[in-house]
């Protein structure tokens, strides 16, 4: 099965971003745009100087549990940069998504509490909202992920979003926002 298929069978569509977008990446961005695949495991990732971004880590389901995707992680952060990703909120009736979130969680990753990210789906009109996890070497702050979170959404997700989809993603500044007192704010609602 080609790449693009597993992570499609794998990923919600509106988290996912269209063949011709990933194969334009890897063409055109390919000095920070990468994929690393083997025959249980599709690692999309982009890597900047200050930061790497994973854009999707799939496992097929007869290899979760070996440790493939611990290796696949240690690999990265053996650049000793900070490393973000997007993960969908946690869904009690997805099973799914509590494992992703207790994987990452196990890989040492935490919660960028002050950041906010909902954005539109192309593909179906709704307003996704996601959160970001990050791994910081050095205890790096999360106005530092917030600043990669807007790098990686400019220069990878809507990368000729206009030629590609026909229609562009919103703008940075309506998808990403950045509150020290977000976390402080949803814990005082609960």
């Amino acid at each position: 099965m080609h790449w693009y298929e597993k992570l499609s069978q794998y990923f919600p569509i509106e988290e996912m971003k269209s063949r011709e977008h990933m194969e334009t990446l890897l063409k055109e961005r390919g000095e920070i745009y990468h994929k690393d695949e083997g025959p249980n495991h599709v690692l999309m990732y982009a890597e900047l100087d200050d930061f790497i971004f994973i854009d999707y880590l799939f496992v097929s389901k007869n290899a979760r549990g070996q440790g493939l995707g611990h290796q696949l992680i240690e690999k990265l952060k053996k650049k000793g940069k900070p490393i973000i990703l997007e993960v969908e909120p946690l869904d009690y009736e997805d099973s799914d998504t509590e494992k992703r979130l207790r994987f990452y969680k196990r890989e040492g990753f935490e919660h960028a509490s002050s950041i906010g990210y909902r954005r539109r789906s192309l593909a179906t009109n709704k307003i996704n909202e996601m959160e970001i996890l990050y791994w910081a070497p050095n205890n790096e702050p999360e106005e530092l992920v917030y600043e990669a979170m807007k790098k990686t959404y400019e220069m990878i997700h809507t990368y000729k979003d206009e030629d590609l989809y026909g229609e562009s993603y919103q703008p940075v500044e309506e998808v990403l926002t950045f509150e020290e007192n977000r976390q402080k704010d949803i814990l005082e609602e609960i």
